[in-house]
């Protein structure tokens, strides 16, 4: 993968910031938000004063499931529903790091290249999906 198809640590903290941002201007309980590369390594991750201790767990497994199923943790979470077993034996795979919950989104350039994936933890799940689109939106990235 070439440095064009990358994600860059300013765009993970931009983000970030952004998606906070939108949390508290819409009055959410305190979120974490976890950004991680393609490779499901961690990129950023902070946890908003107020937010409780499983918050950056949570946010990281609804991110690495996406990053590592290639969709968004609300498809995963449908897919989940329709074949349970198969998304047990991931979860138990992935050593308890596979989180298939509402509330993390792909980040994809342009050409609609993976970059990595960001979750979010601390509100509903269709919450915690809203901050992370408007987080990967504000950094002029696309989401999936």
């Amino acid at each position: 993968m070439d440095a064009s198809h990358r994600l860059t640590l300013a765009q993970a903290n931009q983000i970030i910031a952004a998606a906070l941002a939108r949390s508290a201007e819409s009055g959410y309980k305190p979120m974490a938000v976890v950004v991680l590369d393609e490779a499901g390594h961690l990129k950023a991750a902070q946890r908003a004063d107020g937010a409780s201790m499983f918050r950056v767990d949570v946010a990281t497994g609804k991110a690495w499931a996406a990053v590592g199923m290639g969709a968004s943790s609300r498809m995963l979470a449908d897919r989940a529903r329709a074949n349970p077993n198969f998304f047990v034996a991931l979860a138990a795979t992935a050593e308890g790091r596979f989180l298939p919950q509402t509330g993390a989104v792909l980040i994809k350039d342009a050409t609609g290249a993976m970059l990595g994936a960001v979750g979010a933890s601390g509100g509903s799940g269709d919450e915690d999906e809203a901050i992370c689109i408007a987080g990967v939106e504000a950094a002029g990235l696309d989401h999936g």
